[in-house]
Order: structure tokens, then C-alpha cells, then sequence
């Protein structure tokens, strides 16, 4: 099967295939984000999909496409979560046995998630790749039915109907940008929306640890880091089918780095009241990394996934708020008399701040045994609210800085 062969016509069958199977999410202008970023801003709600992910469209049409016989014997699949659940909680509404391998370190919820969906979860390798290796064994194995995450023409042609659901709300757009890990999702949504509308333009976002279509583009060696907030696109072999759309179709693959993710997870939980997971958050983490190149155009983003680990996403916010100088943690050097500290927190409290945590060190600390060393964690406005703060504590004769 090569990308020829994907048609829009078969991404519209798709479409009536999963009709009342899966939710036909929300595509909403965001007038917040789009002051922030000086483009017009559409998000695709696809993480408000009953297993919070996109990948139920692919899945369901391609369960949707298997003989009776292959519905008897079951299918497997290797995903680091989403397409897991997918697969396993549609093959349990269709009454197919199901099998999902997934990595070692797939995070907690996404495991769980997937077994109560009824499949037999298998943990196998460090990640994606040596995942789908085990799976293909157990496949030839058992005399299951692969369904792939992304490198199948019906796993393809589901995901399109974003794209055609996307264009069908706003047929303005004039840009989207795209989660890409193995290119499922991009190849789908680029299909259906090249075939509406030549003229719009698709760009793809992978994390830089995991550059894998990124220098497929260029045809130039790709070097992979240890990992990435953005588990659902850390794939390092993109497909053969996806790799074909995305150089025939795609204008280019933007990089982004880990703190960009985190930034936009947080802007999206904080403005747009929703919770995304890493590779959910790609789009706008580009968009607002790439400004000029979309400033003053109709942007599509699609908020791909939001299962994420609820510890996760609180270790992200509070970064998210030390970032933004929203949470900041003071030193201050003082007498070690009674009221000292009780001095340093008025003046704290006269700037409207509000302390966190406080931390005396007596021991570790070259001061000398007079004196204290006070690390205080307090909640600001912003950055220049923090300055303001340590200014003042300056100016009431202690020594203070920012740590």
C-alpha cells in the first residue's frame, strides 16, 4: 500500500465507518491564544475522546475493515499508550480478543487504562521501537492480526477525519500543525486536507530527542536522546507509507524542546481549561516557538492526547510557575535572633506575596553561627514581582537574593 492509494474518498468512508463510535470533538477559536501568538488559533479538542486520544478513529476503522475469521482469532497491537487504548477498549465493544505490548516505562495511567479495557498487557523493552519488535513476535506466535499505530492505509485514513471535520467547521484555515510520531496522524489529516483544499499548508512538530521524520526530510542521520515528556511521538522509525505523505505533502518538521512542551501544556490547562499530555501540547509548543511563521494566519492545531500522569502534570505546572516567575524561592541572610524571620515575612507580605515553604540552614551554610541562612519558596505575580520583593528586603537591611 503506498500513499497513492489514500484517497479522500476512502478517508470519507473511514468517516462513516467510526459515525457514533467516536465523539466528532469540539473545534473551537482560542482568542486568547491567538493574541498571544498574532495568529488566528483553532484547536481540534481530540482529547475529549472517551480513551483522550485521537487514535480511536484509526483503530475503529481498522477493526471495522477485519474478516470474521480474523475477528475470532484477535489482533495485537504495540503502543506507549493511546493507540493501546484504543485498540483494546473498541476491540472490546466489537467482541475481538485483544493483545497490547507496551514498553517497560509506559507511564502508569496509560497501562492501567488500557488493562481495564479488557486486553492482555504485555511490558516488553526500553521503548517504542523494541516494543514493536516483541509484538510482531507474539504476533506471528499467536496468528493475531497486527494493528499498527500508524503505517496502515484504514489506521491512516481514520485519522484523516480530523482533517475533514477540521475543515468543515473553518474552511478558512489556512495552516495546521501536527504531532508527529510514527506520521499516522499527519499523513491522514494532510491527505484529507490537501484534497479539500490544495492551497493549505501542514507542518509537522517532533520533540528534538526524537527528530525521526525530521531528518527523514532531509535524509540525513537522526541522533535520539533518553527521553521525553512527549512519550506519544517518541518514535525513532517513522513508517513507510507516513514517511511518503510527509515528504510528498508536508512543508517542513519543526523542532521543539522540552521546556517548550511543558510551557504549552501548562498555557493550555491555565487559558483553555483542558489537560494535555506531552505530544498533545506539540502543536502550540511550535506555534508559539515559530511565531513569524505563522503571525497573521488561520492556524489548526490538534490537541492529539491528554493522558498524562496527574503527578506528572503537577510537577509540570509548578515548573510552568517557577518559569514565570509565578513561584520563586528567595535567600535571605539574617541575624538569628528572635523576630528576624518575622521581619523578612512582613515585608513579604507587604508586597502581596505569600510564602510557600521556609528553610533555615544553621549547619550548611559559611555564615557565621550568629547568622541564618533562610531559603523561603513564595508565590508572585511574575518575575518583576519577585525583583521587587528581594529589592525590599534589601532596602530593610538584609541581604537577599534570588536562587
Amino acid at each position: 500500500m503506498t500513499a497513492e492509494l489514500i484517497t479522500l474518498a476512502d478517508i470519507r468512508a473511514a468517516a462513516q465507518a467510526i459515525d457514533g463510535q467516536v465523539v466528532r470533538t469540539p473545534c473551537l477559536l482560542s482568542q486568547t491564544l491567538s493574541e498571544i501568538s498574532g495568529a488566528q488559533v483553532f484547536l481540534k479538542f481530540e482529547n475529549h475522546q472517551f480513551t483522550a486520544s485521537f487514535k480511536e478513529r484509526g483503530a475503529i476503522n481498522k477493526l471495522e475493515s477485519l474478516t470474521a475469521a480474523e475477528r475470532a482469532k484477535g489482533v495485537i497491537a504495540c503502543s506507549a499508550g493511546n493507540h493501546a487504548q484504543g485498540v483494546a477498549y473498541h476491540a472490546s465493544r466489537l467482541g475481538i480478543p485483544a493483545v497490547i505490548v507496551m514498553p517497560k516505562h509506559t507511564p502508569f495511567v496509560k497501562v492501567e487504562h488500557t488493562r481495564k479495557h479488557g486486553a492482555e498487557v504485555i511490558l516488553e523493552g526500553e521503548g517504542f521501537d523494541d516494543a514493536m519488535r516483541a509484538a510482531k513476535r507474539i504476533m506471528a506466535e499467536r496468528g493475531l492480526t497486527f494493528v499498527h499505530p500508524y503505517d496502515d492505509a484504514k489506521i491512516i485514513a481514520g485519522q484523516g477525519t480530523i482533517g475533514l471535520e477540521m475543515l468543515e467547521a473553518f474552511p478558512q484555515l489556512d495552516v495546521l500543525v501536527i504531532a508527529v510520531g510514527g506520521g499516522g496522524l499527519i499523513s491522514g489529516i494532510t491527505l484529507a486536507a490537501k484534497a479539500l483544499k490544495p492551497s493549505i499548508e501542514v507542518y509537522g512538530v517532533e520533540v528534538a530527542r526524537f527528530p525521526g521524520m525530521y531528518h527523514v526530510m532531509r535524509g540525513t542521520p537522526a541522533a535520539f536522546g533518553p527521553g521525553t515528556i512527549a512519550e506519544g511521538i517518541a518514535v525513532k522509525e517513522p513508517g513507510q507509507i507516513t514517511r511518503e505523505v510527509v515528504k510528498r505533502h508536508v512543508k517542513d518538521i519543526l523542532l521543539v524542546d522540552e521546556g517548550d512542551i511543558e510551557e504549552s501544556v501548562v498555557m493550555l490547562l491555565e487559558i483553555e481549561k483542558t489537560v494535555v499530555e506531552g505530544a498533545g501540547a506539540a502543536g502550540l509548543a511550535a506555534l508559539l516557538k515559530f511565531k513569524d511563521t505563522f503571525r497573521g494566519k488561520n492556524v489548526g492545531l490538534v490537541l492529539c492526547g491528554g493522558n498524562i500522569e496527574p503527578l506528572v502534570l503537577a510537577d509540570i505546572v509548578q515548573r510552568g510557575m517557577v518559569r514565570a516567575g509565578r513561584l520563586a524561592r528567595v535567600k535571605v541572610e539574617a541575624r538569628d535572633l528572635p523576630g528576624s524571620l518575622a521581619k523578612i515575612t512582613a515585608v513579604i507580605a507587604e508586597h502581596n506575596a505569600n510564602v510557600e515553604e521556609v528553610h533555615h540552614h544553621r549547619a550548611f551554610t559559611q555564615l557565621t553561627v550568629q547568622h541564618v541562612e533562610i531559603d523561603l519558596a513564595i508565590k508572585t505575580r511574575n518575575a518583576a514581582h519577585v525583583h521587587e520583593i528581594v529589592k525590599a528586603l534589601q532596602e530593610a537591611g538584609f541581604k537577599a537574593e534570588i536562587k
